[in-house]
């Protein structure tokens, strides 16, 4: 099979697009034939090897374990291992592989019984590649325990995390703001922020308004920048270790004081959280915002494109004869 692959860590220019041996299923796994897959801000932290505090330690020290990235995945089941029962060949799915990785390429083995469910009949394979945005968001939507009349800042809201943000707050029924630029703002609006602040005309920090949460989706804000739009008992969180690893050390500091100032929470993917994302799908209450499309072979160039951090959404490698499967 096809696979983009890296044997050092780097650049995007580490990556070389080769055939390698096919996947086995074990007995408990299924074998997917990959319809589409994203280039994300994690696999290119995956790809420099950093921070490699963190990352190093378990994906390898000096040169990766894994040879393929990408965690986001649909397409179509090829075989099942002898115990798989809840799934067949044909079936078209989509789901993570946080643990392997491995979507980036033709074919992907992923265990029966982790994050990964049936596809909604209407949506196509390029659509359905948003479970780590929506993964990462519902993680600080459930650590702030949003609930129905609250109001939570979304900062960076138009990247993978900040889009599954603002559409999962407002499923739980929260007044949402929405801190993007300008050409975002329509977008913001069609996902149903209650008010959007273009940041490249006015300080977010400085409306004179107070949250109950404040999300920085983007990891390009601080805590002390952001306090004074809290509330009393008011939650901020961001997608990144901030300044000097400044949210960890926040977050802790706080557990200690028995306080909910800054959380930090760590996701954990599950086959739940994929069929509630599915079910959100198939009653048009989520949907994917796709930047920019590659094939397979194009990979280098969607890598080099996501880390200009300039994506809209998603940015999705697929095969367009295959999208409507």
């Amino acid at each position: 099979m096809k696979a983009a692959v890296y044997e050092r860590y780097g650049s995007p220019d580490v990556i070389t697009v080769r055939d390698v041996a096919m996947p086995e299923p074990k007995d408990d796994e299924l074998l997917i034939r990959v319809q589409a897959t994203t280039v994300s801000r994690t696999d290119c932290g995956m790809l420099h090897g950093r921070p490699a505090i963190f990352v190093r330690p378990g994906a390898g020290l000096l040169r990766p374990k894994r040879k393929i990235l990408g965690m986001d995945f649909a397409g179509i089941v090829e075989a099942g291992g002898s115990r798989v029962v809840s799934f067949k060949p044909g079936d078209r799915v989509f789901g993570l592989s946080p643990n392997q990785f491995g979507a980036h390429a033709e074919y992907l083995c992923v265990p029966e019984t982790g994050p990964i469910a049936r596809m909604p009949d209407d949506i196509d394979f390029d659509q359905a590649v948003v479970c780590e945005g929506a993964w990462y968001a519902s993680t600080y939507i459930d650590a702030f325990g949003l609930k129905g009349g609250e109001r939570i800042l979304i900062y960076g809201a138009s990247g993978a995390i900040g889009i599954a943000a603002v559409q999962l707050a407002k499923f739980h029924g929260a007044e949402v703001t929405a801190v993007v630029a300008t050409r975002h703002l329509a977008l913001m609006e069609s996902l149903g922020a209650d008010r959007v602040i273009d940041y490249t005309h006015e300080d977010f920090t400085a409306i004179g308004e107070t949250y109950n949460f404040v999300l920085d989706a983007v990891g390009k804000t601080t805590f002390f920048r952001c306090r004074k739009l809290l509330k009393p008992g008011g939650t901020f969180s961001a997608t990144d270790l901030g300044p000097l690893w400044q949210n960890i050390a926040l977050s802790g500091w706080s557990s200690i004081t028995r306080g909910s100032r800054v959380v930090f929470p760590l996701p954990k993917a599950s086959e739940s959280a994929v069929t509630f994302l599915r079910d959100r799908m198939a009653a048009g209450e989520f949907r994917s915002v796709i930047d920019r499309r590659y094939s397979l072979d194009e990979i280098v160039d969607a890598y080099r494109y996501v880390e200009t951090q300039q994506k809209t959404g998603i940015v999705v490698i697929s095969d367009p004869s295959a999208s409507h499967e």
